[in-house]
């Protein structure tokens, strides 16, 4: 089948698509956009979000068919150009990346939380980033990351 959609701006169009296909094979290895990651494969580490028609999903549990006509966003397309997003800056500046597989599903989970609660807590913090797993465990820096990323965007560092 073809599956037309937009990502990050762009019309893309994938051909011969199988039924079974996730969109997130589709935007790596069709659209060459490798920024989310494959991991699970079963929507448990979240290492694959991204926005589908504003919503976050995990793309690997997305039918590539499904994503028809649909807006997608990765964590390539938080940046502008070559200007980072807040929650991309802050992740580097505090050292929030690690390993960095689990990084662009964290971002783009963060970058979310900050769209709907500028100013979150540090409980909404925790239960926004609860479906992205980081086998670093280096959970504190990821935590200090958005709350540098949310007060950025609020004004106020």
């Amino acid at each position: 089948m073809r599956v037309t959609f937009t990502v990050n701006g762009r019309r893309e169009t994938a051909d011969d698509v199988w039924e079974g296909e996730s969109l997130l094979y589709v935007l790596r290895e069709r659209v060459g956009l490798p920024g989310s990651k494959n991991a699970c494969e079963q929507g448990e580490c979240g290492s694959c979000t991204v926005y589908l028609d504003g919503v976050t999903v995990c793309a690997c549990l997305v039918a590539a068919g499904q994503a028809e006509g649909r807006e997608i966003r990765t964590v390539e397309g938080l940046a502008d150009g070559d200007r980072l997003d807040a929650v991309q800056e802050a992740f580097v500046e505090c050292g929030a990346v690690q390993c960095g597989f689990c990084t662009p599903g964290l971002v783009v989970q963060a970058h979310d939380l900050i769209e709907r609660i500028p100013r979150p807590s540090d409980a909404e913090i925790r239960e926004a980033l609860a479906g992205n797993l980081c086998r670093c465990t280096g959970y504190e820096k990821i935590l200090d990351a958005v709350r540098l990323a949310a007060a950025r965007k609020a004004g106020d560092r």
